[in-house]
């Protein structure tokens, strides 16, 4: 179905596909994740994403002490036991839950269709102009970012408007209130208002810093820093890509993340920058707001650091608290869980690293799940969304007692998961069942909506479901929940 604007909706039930060649996996569209003809070439410092070969995916492991303070991937072995990643449909010989057997036809003898809820795909937008590197919700609209420079706008699964940024493709998006804040690859951040009267009514109001600050800035050399031999800049600019932004709405602050290694703090209300931190040795990939004045960035570094916002004087400086992870591959995601207080870290080797606040920030667990490497996280509750170069999406609920069980694996993209994000489903009638609508944006050049139940059952309960369904035995047959431990064994 295609609107007035050029914009496509493809409505599909359930996207139930199948398994894709093993082949797939080592090909990929994105253009900032080198393959091995362009490598030499590539400027990503995420470069490593894809470099890896077929024995890479039978060696990859990784384990964690409870106890350290520092998670140091490289001092620890190797833990290749069941856990979901064993789950996943891409090592099953048999046909996966989510890939269904055209042989199995729905019936009231069917648990899996009519006893539990259902995850899966309620639609596809597609426009045809570029790659979707970030999303972001404000009440029914959707908004999203592509390297056409484009922001689009879409509501009820149809595209409802847009706004050209005229340079730097869209990296990241947040909204607080009528702002819209996107950051560029070009360094620029730029800001936007949402017109009172015509929702559909987007202007540029700005872009940060302000002309004025960079101006008055740019006059005193004590706020110049030294980034290349013989190239200075003004601290309170970004002089690479602006790759990811978090906002903290009780303070009125927005941190903003940058390949040049900095993190920068900036005032919504007057749009002046309050600081900027030298926080990595590699750029920064992610910037989170946690709990307790602290503030978390992943880098290409391989490090995941702790910040705490402290009074100084009449302003605020952000001061290193803790670092707590430490390997070769870069880390490419993070996402807070706010009640719960765990934060979890993507990165390069395609595992989720997660830390627990109540237990001092050790080390929780891995969650495997991916062949290729995390490129974005998104948190609901006690859901846990990973995206990945594999082109799919997993789904994980943290248990009592903080292990975290696969539910799901969504597929259907053709290319990398580069984005996502999640609102509560406010559509269903069963109050008991919380159900969340999944949005994902990937470089195929479409976003995917799906519907994911928190009471669904998980991988390894559904397997066993349906081996009853096959067999004709009882539903009622006592099944084994595969949850992952703090070493990230089961």
């Amino acid at each position: 179905m295609r609107n007035e604007r050029g914009g496509t909706m493809v409505a599909e039930r359930n996207a139930l596909h199948h398994r894709p060649r093993f082949e797939a996996f080592l090909h990929s569209s994105d253009p900032s994740l080198p393959s091995p003809a362009n490598a030499a070439n590539h400027q990503d410092p995420n470069s490593d994403i894809n470099n890896n070969n077929n024995n890479d995916y039978s060696t990859r492991r990784s384990s964690a002490s409870a106890n350290s303070p520092v998670y140091d991937a490289s001092t620890h072995g190797s833990s290749a036991e069941a856990s979901p990643y064993a789950m996943s449909p891409w090592n099953q010989a048999t046909a996966s839950p989510y890939n269904k057997s055209p042989w199995i036809t729905p019936s009231p003898l069917n648990p899996l269709e009519e006893n539990f809820p259902v995850n899966g795909l309620i639609g596809s937008l597609v426009r045809e102009e570029g790659h979707i590197y970030s999303l972001a919700v404000n009440g029914d609209l959707l908004y999203t970012g592509s390297d056409s420079k484009n922001i689009r706008v879409w509501k009820n699964l149809k595209e409802f408007t847009g706004f050209k940024s005229k340079s730097g493709l869209i990296k990241a998006i947040v909204i607080s209130g009528e702002k819209i804040f996107t950051g560029h690859q070009d360094g620029k951040i730029r800001v936007w208002k949402v017109s009172t009267k015509n929702p559909s009514n987007h202007r540029r109001v700005g872009s940060l810093p302000t002309l004025k600050d960079f101006i008055r800035s740019s006059m005193n050399p004590k706020n110049y820093v030294e980034v290349r031999r013989h190239r200075n800049v003004v601290r309170i600019r970004h002089f690479d890509a602006v790759s990811c932004m978090s906002m903290n709405e009780d303070q009125g602050l927005l941190y903003t993340g940058s390949w040049d290694k900095t993190f920068k703090v900036w005032r919504i209300a007057d749009s002046k920058c309050l600081e900027s931190v030298a926080a990595h040795d590699d750029a920064v990939n992610s910037v989170v707001v946690g709990f307790n004045s602290l503030v978390f960035t992943g880098s290409a570094d391989g490090t995941v650091k702790v910040w705490r916002r402290e009074m100084q004087g009449k302003g605020t400086t952000h001061v290193l608290v803790q670092t707590l992870l430490k390997q070769e591959n870069a880390v490419t995601a993070l996402a807070m869980n706010q009640e719960a207080a765990v934060v979890y870290c993507g990165s390069s080797d395609g595992l989720v690293n997660y830390w627990d606040w109540e237990k001092h920030l050790s080390h929780g667990g891995v969650l495997r799940g991916h062949k290729l490497a995390v490129l974005c996280l998104s948190t609901a509750r006690n859901l846990v969304f990973s995206g990945s170069a594999d082109k799919n999406i997993c789904v994980w609920r943290r248990e009592e007692g903080g292990a975290h069980s696969c539910l799901s694996v969504l597929t259907g993209h053709t290319g990398p998961v580069k984005c996502l994000t999640v609102v509560e489903d406010y559509g269903t009638e069963d109050k008991a069942d919380q159900r969340w609508v999944v949005y994902s944006g990937s470089l195929d050049r479409s976003v995917k909506v799906w519907r994911v139940s928190e009471d669904a059952p998980n991988l390894n309960q559904i397997m066993a479901l349906e081996k009853d369904a096959y067999s004709g035995t009882s539903n009622n047959k006592k099944t084994t929940l595969v949850t992952v431990n703090k070493l990230g064994k089961p």
